[in-house]
């Protein structure tokens, strides 16, 4: 069965160059889906150390560089994060999409607004320096975790409910979107994925891609929706059978030896490479 059709496929807080970022994940998912815009809601970057990056990373902004070809179609947007702060420049360079504060669109009528969230999150925008503590802390953590990353993700989890992330980012979407006069406002920030109406005003939040149920949103005719990916009809083992057999699908990335590092698709004069081959999206 083909895959549905999106205006618009929205995930957050992806956090790469952590052990927690789930990115195989995410970059399947987006080959898995047909959408006309991305939107990559912020905190896509756990900080600026690039060294930290991994393969399965680095496949993640390849596939982004080839989607944000203009061949392909697809209208690609960068919200920075809190966590993205200083990479804006860099990731417009490096991955060929525009990175903004605040993105807005209208579509069936209806007026849109995303932000990554932060913006109403104090304890962030009042306590810079511990928070950067915090997260070099956290990914620390990760380090010594065990195989499964159970405590550094019930860590992240317990400090979003202790500062009560979700209420508050909620409250503050709400607010800022009758402020803008958008009718619906999508945030991430706070990695627990959420719908919430008032006065007319919806706001939905994405979620996250770093717990053991990432989700992600989607802009349609039939309205917006939340997927759990995990709980989504296509299985891993169903879709790397499909995706073998499609060989002739595959770019030269996908043909190297597993030695080869993944970020030598990015290389070229300027650290980046053009497309050799455009797939579809959602193949």
């Amino acid at each position: 069965m083909s895959p549905a059709f999106y205006d618009t496929l929205i995930l957050s807080d992806l956090h790469l160059g952590s052990e927690v970022s789930r990115a195989e994940d995410a970059t399947r998912m987006l080959k898995e889906n047909c959408f006309r815009r991305l939107i990559l809601l912020g905190d896509i970057f756990s900080d600026l150390n690039f060294r930290r990056l991994t393969k399965e990373h680095w496949k993640f902004l390849s596939y982004i560089r080839k989607l944000s070809n203009p061949k392909r179609g697809v209208e690609v947007i960068w919200v920075e994060g809190n966590h993205d702060q200083g990479l804006s420049a860099v990731m417009s360079h490096l991955v060929g999409v525009k990175v903004y504060q605040e993105y807005s669109w209208e579509f069936a009528g209806v007026r849109h607004l995303a932000v990554h969230g932060h913006q109403f999150d104090r304890f962030v925008l009042n306590n810079w320096f511990f928070s950067s503590i915090n997260t070099f802390v956290h990914l620390q953590l990760q380090r010594l975790d065990f195989k499964g990353k159970w405590f550094s993700r019930l860590v992240d989890r317990l400090g979003t409910r202790w500062l009560r992330l979700t209420p508050k980012v909620a409250a503050g979407a709400l607010s800022h979107a009758q402020f803008r006069q958008a009718q619906r406002i999508f945030c991430g920030h706070t990695h627990a994925a959420l719908h919430r109406q008032q006065d007319g005003v919806e706001y939905y939040n994405t979620g996250g891609w770093i717990d053991s149920n990432p989700t992600y949103v989607t802009v349609g005719a039939d309205g917006v929706r939340i997927h759990d990916y995990e709980k989504e009809d296509y299985k891993k083992e169903d879709y790397e059978k499909e995706h073998n057999e499609r060989s002739d699908h595959r770019d030269s990335g996908e043909e190297r030896s597993p030695s080869d590092s993944a970020a030598l698709e990015l290389a070229d004069e300027s650290g980046l490479s053009e497309d050799a081959e455009y797939e579809g999206v959602g193949g």
